[in-house]
């Protein structure tokens, strides 16, 4: 029996969906999420003031996204519907990031299975909880994987090596300056320039706080947090070199030919 013209196998077509999705998401830059003494940070470079990669869903619950703006913003305003209703019909406990995270996990997988073309998103659902074992952080993937991350995730642009450094620099129970020092340190390539607080979307599930537990960090708090993280001092100025003093036969130091220089950063 012949094939019909332009077949493709399921698997093949599941394949492309999903470097399709991949690749779209890559071009983005990385979020970070991670857990520190008093909650969860979010952190995404975005030289955009307007539109937002972080958010608040509910009391408790923060969102976190990375890809196409009109997809993630979509299930956004999706999650944000479902938690006003079932708090206002139930109860406001009753909306938790684990029902939220499986709203989207149904969302996202019925979208890549049934659809042409899947979403170019990765979403990261957390919940803040009275302790630091009651806190809660989910990564979503474009084909509705759910993953129980513990203490961080990383997600967009260069995810592995962002969640690798993190690795490397996380422990549990850290002060939000720490935390955000850690998350800098990720999000930045070795050798590469941190982008300006003007260019950074920092938010926070504060625990501490009453009721509604989300907070934007912006202007002069963000900029107080960051001078205050180690890394922040700049290292002394190397003494200058003094010039010979005419008479001693000691030649000046060479010097190097002007010129631009690359700082290995990313041009997104």
């Amino acid at each position: 029996m012949s094939m019909p013209f332009g077949y493709a196998s399921p698997e093949q077509i599941m394949r492309d969906k999903a470097d399709y999705a991949r690749k779209g998401i890559a071009r983005g830059r990385s979020v970070v999420v991670l857990q520190y003494a008093d909650g969860i940070l979010f952190v995404a470079p975005n030289p955009s003031r307007a539109l937002h990669k972080i958010s608040e869903i509910y009391d408790r619950i923060g969102f976190a996204a990375v890809g196409r703006y009109n997809e993630f913003e979509e299930l956004r305003l999706g999650g944000i519907r479902y938690a006003d209703i079932n708090g206002y019909t139930y109860d406001r406990s009753d909306v938790t990031g684990r029902g939220l995270a499986n709203l989207y996990a149904s969302n996202l997988g019925r979208i890549f299975t049934e659809s042409i073309k899947s979403l170019e998103v990765e979403v990261v659902v957390a919940e803040v909880g009275d302790t630091p074992d009651g806190d809660a952080i989910y990564r979503l993937t474009f084909d509705g994987s759910v993953f129980d991350e513990h203490g961080f995730a990383a997600m967009g642009g260069q995810a592995e090596a962002v969640a690798t450094r993190l690795k490397e620099r996380y422990r549990e129970a850290m002060s939000l300056a720490e935390a955000l020092e850690v998350a800098l340190a990720a999000l930045t390539e070795p050798g590469g320039e941190r982008p300006p607080v003007s260019q950074l979307e920092v938010a926070v599930l504060d625990r501490n706080r009453e009721h509604r537990k989300f907070l934007r960090l912006t202007g002069p708090r963000l900029e107080r947090l960051i001078s205050a993280t180690p890394a922040a001092s700049a290292p002394e100025a190397p003494e200058a070199p003094t010039a010979p003093e005419a008479g001693s036969g000691e030649k000046p130091p060479p010097t190097g030919p002007d010129g631009d220089f690359d700082d290995g950063s990313s041009p997104l």
